[in-house]
């Protein structure tokens, strides 16, 4: 959009951002040079790397299929086979990266290879993080280190309008943000065909909330209903109060549901207790053949399928979902507009990196759990960590509502 042909908006950001020199610089001509033969030469060795880095690809790629083939998964450890094929896929996207990128620098597109340099600075990111799982403080963590510099200070030098073109559309979404904020309609569908906008920050924040709401409400239904006077832990993550099943749950309510917030409660109740029971099943199901994890069993009663949901169950998830899109829902929103605009991405990218944190050490330290209990060796830097920092004691007084069976699980030859 033309800044020019639009007065009013040109005049509240001239006045309330002072973007006169981003205007000034975006309205420059564009840098026609020809790129110096260094940095033809680098998009060669790009190329050239790539095709090498295709011998790396290929042996891990055999690695991984012969921990399969032999039942090595059994002595390596799940969490060591997902890091290792997680890697492997990394791998392969930097490759692919660095071959288009080489490509746009041979052919002087500066602006296109200075772009694809965003998703390498997250591959690279990426790939140390499963270097540091996988093998520990090594010199890989150094390249991966000398890499990301290298493409920090090489984008710069490509397209230094990036920058500041990026900062000017995040000052012109503040001001949509803020209108909308002042409003009171901040988080709303702009579309009007459903309540809430499907927006990262919104499911983010959604997960969140219902999740430490999950909690709450499991811990006190326990000690008032089922095991009277009797406090358990009934978290789901290794950090924090969070039931990630809530989370997921209020998510999936928010995705089927949101268009239809104005329905009957009768129909809002009965798919919600569809959803509901079916994800129910699905998590137990995935928990016990991963794991041989057990944190309920509803085997004898009231419609009871296979012990993983039953009727009753099923009926507090449609209740739950009721509540939620009828009275949660329009509440979150209204919390949300409470906080201030101008922390929005701050605080949201510093709990989204907790949380991601969170789940994955969660689901790691679970499946060590499984592994001692199995009687399998510890041999990796992953399973090292987490038999240090997070033993079996710990595992059984933080998942309390928990038991894990490894006969039960369908992994490493068990049935």
């Amino acid at each position: 959009m033309n800044i020019e042909s639009v007065p009013q908006l040109k005049e509240d950001l001239d006045r309330k951002f002072n973007v006169s020199w981003y205007k000034r610089m975006l309205s420059a001509p564009v840098d026609s040079k020809k790129l110096p033969l260094g940095m033809k030469i680098f998009g060669a060795l790009c190329v050239i790397g790539a095709a090498f880095a295709i011998y790396e690809i290929v042996l891990a790629a055999l690695a991984t299929a012969d921990l399969f083939t032999s039942g090595g998964v059994k002595d390596e450890g799940l969490s060591t086979v997902v890091v290792t094929f997680v890697r492997l896929v990394d791998i392969s996207l930097l490759a692919l990266a660095f071959a288009v990128m080489g490509v746009r620098l041979l052919l002087n597109q500066r602006r296109y290879a200075a772009l694809v340099i965003y998703g390498v600075h997250i591959l690279l990111l990426l790939g140390a993080v499963c270097a540091l799982m996988l093998y520990g403080v090594n010199l890989r963590l150094i390249i991966y280190g000398a890499l990301f510099a290298l493409m920090v200070a090489l984008q710069v030098y490509l397209d230094p309008s990036l920058r500041g073109e990026r900062e000017l559309q995040r000052r012109l979404r503040d001001s949509e943000l803020k209108e909308e904020q002042e409003d009171g309609t901040l988080g709303r569908d702009r579309s009007g065909h459903g309540y809430i906008a499907l927006s990262f920050f919104n499911l983010f924040w959604i997960f969140v909330v219902a999740s430490v709401l999950g909690d709450i409400m499991e811990s006190i239904v326990h000690v008032a209903i089922v095991d009277p006077g009797h406090w358990q832990d009934r978290a789901g993550l290794l950090f924090g109060p969070f039931s990630p099943i809530y989370g997921c749950g209020a998510l999936l309510m928010t995705l089927f549901l949101n268009r239809f917030y104005k329905s009957n409660v009768v129909l809002v109740f009965f798919v919600s207790a569809i959803i509901g029971g079916a994800f129910e099943y699905f998590v137990s199901w995935f928990m016990q053949c991963t794991f041989g994890a057990v944190a309920w069993d509803y085997t004898g009663q009231f419609l009871s399928i296979g012990g993983r949901t039953c009727g009753w169950a099923m009926g507090c998830w449609g209740l739950l979902g009721v509540v939620w899109i009828k009275l949660l829902l329009p509440l979150l929103l209204k919390l949300v507009n409470l906080i201030p605009w101008n922390w929005r991405y701050t605080v949201t990218t510093i709990a989204a990196v907790f949380m991601a944190v969170d789940c994955v050490m969660s689901l790691q330290a679970l499946d060590c759990w499984y592994e001692r209990l199995s009687g399998d060796p510890v041999n990796t830097p992953i399973q090292h960590f987490y038999a240090d920092h997070f033993n079996n004691t710990f595992m059984e007084d933080r998942f309390q509502s928990m038991t894990v069976h490894p006969d039960s699980a369908v992994r490493g030859g068990k049935v």
